[in-house]
């Protein structure tokens, strides 16, 4: 029993780290790779769409092939992709396995969680179960950080082909012990006539995500006028469009679209974008800072990170305690407060900042934030619908956290890329070039901040109106 925990544990960890792998190694692959900011940030948002745009799209593959034979599937495709990602000498070949990568992801993270929930007995086994799969997947995004940080110093292909061994220990103890169909109570293999796997919405939901990130990141190189940027924009736009339609209309939608209008629900998805986000979008301004601008080796950079990250591994095993003692909503807005706090700080401070008054109390403020937050927007994301749904529900909440750090991170690459000062331009002003991609930082803050206070109210009026 306690075998199977160590399969699934260790391959949520590798799920985990796969963002801030990246993170760190966006200035190496860029250098190695003759590609800008606007080309490496494919692969953070590569995994994220592969991530979000085929969540819904996983959920339904489970349901039909079974847990086992899709979760073996996706060990197997994940070690394959890492390999020819850490082997990529093309851009475009590395940003498909991010995105093979994402679609694994989130074929193995749900599904853990749902084996971990009928293959271990209700009470302190199932708990005790629980605890270490979120706190292995709460110390998957530091691990990243350092191991990247020390890799990369070696070569950035290491940090993206480390994952493929493990993950092939990990699929050959899952063979012995993953439990199959029948055993873990997942339902029976449907009759193949009647199957609906609503491919070509997920198509066109993730070919209108990949359309809008090329879009928005050839506008610095092309502008608005080049049917590389805006036509790709106009295309996704009818692509994302189709889907909508899709799901509409089908028999078997994908998600009900009924669920967006739980306001519980959708408050949540568009909360947790917004802190993913701008999360995400922060630590890819200050490597691109401090690796390409200051000079500091990954290594140094990853350490200067781990205050954002760090906090949330140490609370994982108390954040639901926080939420029953003190209520989603109101850790929810504290949690959008201190992030925006630390960016509105940063964007005051001068450059070269000093780490321990200009970066440290940035970084401590967003940590402080995600251990607030973090598990209070995931309790109240389906808080308030049937069991029947909540499955349905956590897959499009999981969707809008990894749509907004796909566009965080594109838009941020973007103005980067668009303000960025001629070739030899003193280090002064190439960091003031940063300020508008900051002031995005923010203002993705702010929004989340406005969507948390708007659940506040609503929760204390709900609250006053019951008494």
């Amino acid at each position: 029993m306690w075998g199977l925990l160590v399969v699934l544990a260790g391959n949520m960890l590798i799920d985990a780290l796969e963002v801030s792998v990246a993170l760190v190694a966006l200035p190496a692959i860029g250098a190695d790779l003759g590609a800008p900011l606007t080309t490496t940030q494919w692969t953070i948002t590569g995994f994220a769409i592969g991530f979000g745009g085929l969540m819904l799209f996983g959920a339904r593959l489970v349901a039909l092939l079974g847990r086992r034979r899709t979760y073996l599937a996706a060990l197997l495709c994940f070690a394959a992709a890492s390999l020819a990602g850490a082997l990529a000498e093309d851009p475009s070949l590395l940003t498909a396995t991010r995105v093979v990568k994402g679609f694994c992801a989130a074929l193995t993270a749900p599904t853990g969680l749902a084996i971990i929930a009928t293959a271990f007995p209700e009470g302190p086994p199932r708990n005790r179960a629980l605890s270490v799969y979120t706190l292995f997947g709460a110390a998957g995004f530091t691990t990243g950080l350092l191991l990247s940080g020390w890799l990369t110093g070696f070569s950035w292909r290491l940090t993206f082909a480390f994952p493929a061994p493990v993950v092939l220990v990990l699929f050959a103890l899952g063979l012995r012990l993953v439990p199959g169909t029948e055993r873990d109570g997942g339902p029976r293999r449907p009759d193949p006539g009647r199957r609906h796997y609503g491919l070509p919405g997920a198509a066109a939901l993730l070919c209108g995500l990949l359309a809008l990130v090329q879009g928005i990141t050839a506008i610095p190189a092309h502008g608005w006028s080049d049917p590389r940027s805006t036509g790709a924009l106009a295309l996704a736009a009818v692509l994302l469009a189709a889907f909508a339609a899709l799901e509409r209309t089908s028999a078997q939608p994908l998600a009900r679209h009924g669920l967006l209008r739980n306001g519980a629900l959708s408050r949540s998805a568009l909360g947790a974008a917004c802190l993913n986000g701008s999360y995400l979008g922060l630590l890819f301004i200050l490597g691109h800072q401090l690796q390409t601008l200051a000079g500091w080796s990954p290594l140094k950079t990853a350490a200067a990170f781990l205050p954002a990250a760090a906090p949330l591994v140490v609370t994982a095993l108390f954040s639901g305690r926080m939420v029953t003692r003190f209520g989603a909503p109101g850790l929810i807005a504290a949690g959008a407060l201190l992030p925006l706090a630390g960016t509105l700080l940063y964007l005051r401070a001068p450059w070269p900042p000093a780490y321990t008054t200009g970066i440290l109390p940035t970084l401590l403020l967003v940590g402080a934030g995600f251990v607030l937050s973090f598990a209070a927007l995931n309790s109240q994301a389906t808080s308030r619908l049937e069991p029947a749904e909540r499955g349905a529900g956590s897959g499009l909440y999981q969707t809008g956290v990894q749509v907004g750090a796909m566009l965080a991170v594109a838009l941020v690459a973007a103005l980067l890329a668009g303000f960025a000062p001629p070739p030899g331009a003193d280090p002064a002003e190439a960091a003031a070039a940063c300020r508008p991609a900051l002031a995005l930082v923010a203002a993705l803050g702010g929004l989340g901040l406005l969507t948390a206070l708007t659940g506040l109210t609503r929760a204390r009026t709900g609250g006053a109106r019951a008494r």
